[in-house]
C-alpha cells in the first residue's frame, strides 16, 4: 500500500477530476470537430482540455512525481526506466464513445509504483459515477454523491446464476466469440471504456477478456480499483499481473480481468491465446 496519497490529496485528486470531467461535458454537449491521430484514433478538443486539466492538478499537487499521459509528448524509455513513481493518465478512455454520444467514457489518473497501479481514479461524467481504489486501502464508488464500499464478488455456480461477462463495444469481437464459446453458461453485455473494469470491481461482471490492443493508460487506474476491489487483471498469455513502464512500448498485452479465477475459464482464455 502507498502512504503516498492521504485522504487530503485523494480529496482534491477526486475534485481536481470532476472539475476536469465538468470541461469535457462542456464539450461533448456541443458539435465538436474530430481529428485523427497517427494510429487512426480519433482526437477531439476534449481529450485535449482534459489533458491539460489534469496534466495541470498532478504537476500542482505532486510537483516532484512526473506526469505520462496519452496526449504527452513521446518520453523515452530511457527516462521513464528511472521512474519509481509516476502519474499516468488517459485524459479522455473512449473517445469513439464519447463521438459516438452514448455516455460510455472515462478520465483515468493512476498512480504506479515500480510499475504497479496502486491508485486509480476512473470518472464517467455522463453517469456521474467515480471509480477509486488504493491497493491495500480503500475502494469505493461515488454515485449520485453517496460512497459506496466495492468488493469483487465469488463467481457462482452458472447452473444457478450465469457468468457475466463483458466484451469490448468496438474491439476484437471474433477472439471474444471464441473464448466465450468455451464458457460455461454465461449473459454477455458490450461496453465501452475501462468501466467494464470497474464493473468486474463493483462485482456487477465476473469476466472481462481483452483481446486486442489497448495501452497501458487505459488500464492502469481501472487495474488499481479493481485489486483494491480483491480481483485480478492479467495477462492473458501468461496469466500474470500486467504491469506497466517495463518495456519501450505502451502497449499492453491482451489480458483477462476477473473477480477469481477458475479453471474453467482459464481453459477457454488458453484455447483463443494459443490460436
Amino acid at each position: 500500500m502507498t502512504a503516498f496519497i492521504s485522504n487530503a490529496i485523494r480529496a482534491r485528486l477526486i475534485e481536481g477530476v470532476h472539475a476536469a470531467g465538468r470541461e469535457v461535458m462542456a464539450i461533448y454537449q456541443t458539435d465538436f470537430s474530430v481529428e485523427t491521430k497517427a494510429d487512426q484514433s480519433p482526437l477531439t478538443e476534449a481529450d485535449m482540455a482534459a489533458h491539460h486539466a489534469l496534466v495541470a492538478l498532478l504537476e500542482g499537487l505532486t510537483p516532484d512525481v512526473p506526469v505520462l499521459s496519452e496526449e504527452s509528448g513521446e518520453i523515452p524509455f530511457a527516462t521513464r526506466q528511472e521512474w519509481q513513481r509516476y502519474w499516468l493518465v488517459d485524459p479522455l478512455d473512449g473517445t469513439k464513445e464519447f463521438v459516438n454520444k452514448n455516455g460510455e467514457f472515462t478520465l483515468n489518473v493512476a498512480l504506479i509504483e515500480n510499475g504497479v497501479p496502486v491508485f486509480g481514479i476512473v470518472y464517467a461524467p455522463v453517469l456521474q459515477n467515480t471509480w477509486v481504489g488504493q491497493v491495500g486501502g480503500e475502494v469505493f464508488k461515488i454515485e449520485q454523491g453517496i460512497y459506496i464500499n466495492l468488493q469483487v464478488r465469488e463467481l457462482p455456480d452458472p447452473e444457478e446464476a450465469p457468468w457475466k461477462v463483458f466484451g469490448s463495444r468496438s474491439h476484437g469481437a471474433e477472439a471474444f466469440e471464441n473464448f466465450c464459446a468455451g464458457l460455461p453458461k454465461h449473459e454477455r453485455v458490450t461496453m465501452g471504456s475501462s468501466i467494464k473494469l470497474c464493473l468486474v470491481a463493483e462485482g456487477k461482471a465476473d469476466l472481462y477478456p481483452r483481446l486486442a490492443p489497448t495501452s497501458e493508460w487505459d488500464t492502469a487506474a481501472a487495474q488499481a480499483v479493481v485489486t483494491a476491489a480483491g480481483g485480478e487483471v492479467l495477462n492473458a498469455h501468461t496469466l500474470e499481473p500486467l504491469r506497466c513502464n517495463q518495456q519501450e512500448s505502451l502497449l499492453n498485452p491482451h489480458f483477462i480481468v476477473c473477480g477469481q479465477r477458475d479453471t474453467r475459464w482459464e481453459n477457454a482464455l488458453n484455447k483463443v491465446t494459443a490460436q
